[in-house]
C-alpha cells in the first residue's frame, strides 16, 4: 500500500511530455550498490528500496541534473551481499526529469530481491566496475555509490583491491554507511572509517552515515545532490 501511494505521489508531479529517445550520451554514471545481505529484515529491505525511489525522484535531486550539460544521469542498481553473488536488479536506465525518475523508481519498487548472505564489499565493487564498462551508455564521470551496515567479510576479491582496481579504471567510489550511533565494527571503529580506509576511492571521494534505513532518503539524497552537482 505505501508503495502504490508513493508512485501516484509521484505521478502526480510529473511531466506530461513523453519521454523521447534516449541519447548514448549522459553526464553521469551511477551505480548504486545496495546492501542485501542477510541481516537485513524484510521490513527493513521495504525501507530501504523505498528510500531509493524517494531520493532519486526528489525535486532537488533532479534539480542537479537538470543543470549538467546534457541534463541526464543513467543509473543501474546492483544488490550484494553473497561472495561473488552480486545481483544486477535494475538494469541501466536515463533519468533526466520526473517521468523517467517515476520510471525508475517503479523499477527499483518492483525488482524481486535477490538471494544474498554474507557482506562481500568487494565483490560487489567488481561487479559495478564491469557493469559500468559494458553500459550502453557514456559519461566523463563514472561513480559506484555503495550502501551497508557493514564492513567486507567473505569477500573473493577484497573491498581494498577491487576498489583500486576501479579508481584505476576512472570510477569513483562514494559510501553511505547505514550504522547506528556508536556502533563500531569489529576492528573497534565506527563503520564510516571502514569505509573511507577499505571501500571510498577517487577525485572527491565521501563518505556519509544514516542512522537507519528510515533515515536513508535524507542521507541518499543530500549524496546524490553531492555526487551529481
Amino acid at each position: 500500500m505505501r508503495r502504490r501511494h508513493l508512485l501516484a505521489s509521484l505521478a502526480a508531479t510529473a511531466d506530461a511530455h513523453p519521454i523521447g529517445a534516449q541519447p548514448a550520451e549522459v553526464d553521469l554514471l551511477l551505480t548504486l550498490a545496495v546492501d542485501a545481505s542477510g541481516s537485513i529484515d524484510p521490513d527493513e529491505f521495504q525501507l530501504q528500496r523505498e528510500g531509493y525511489a524517494e531520493a532519486l525522484t526528489h525535486p532537488s535531486v533532479l534539480a542537479a541534473i537538470q543543470g549538467k550539460p546534457r541534463g541526464a544521469i543513467a543509473v543501474a542498481m546492483v544488490e550484494w551481499g553473497s561472495p561473488a553473488g552480486a545481483a544486477t536488479v535494475v538494469g541501466w536506465m536515463r533519468l533526466a526529469d520526473a517521468a523517467s525518475a517515476i520510471a525508475l523508481a517503479d523499477a527499483i519498487l518492483r525488482a524481486p530481491r535477490s538471494p544474498q548472505s554474507w557482506n562481500a564489499i568487494g565483490d560487489a565493487l567488481d561487479h559495478c566496475t564491469r557493469l559500468i564498462a559494458t553500459s550502453p551508455f557514456r559519461a566523463a564521470e563514472r561513480v559506484i555509490d555503495l550502501s551497508g551496515d557493514g564492513p567486507d567479510l567473505r569477500s573473493v576479491i577484497p573491498a581494498a583491491t577491487a576498489r583500486d582496481a576501479a579508481v584505476a579504471a576512472g570510477i569513483t567510489i562514494n559510501a553511505l554507511a547505514v550504522a547506528s550511533a556508536g556502533q563500531v565494527t569489529r576492528a573497534g571503529e565506527p563503520l564510516a572509517e571502514t569505509y573511507r580506509r577499505e571501500v571510498i576511492g577517487g577525485p572527491g571521494a565521501f563518505v556519509v552515515t544514516a542512522e537507519d534505513r528510515r533515515d536513508i532518503a535524507r542521507a541518499l539524497r543530500a549524496k546524490l545532490i553531492r555526487e551529481i552537482a
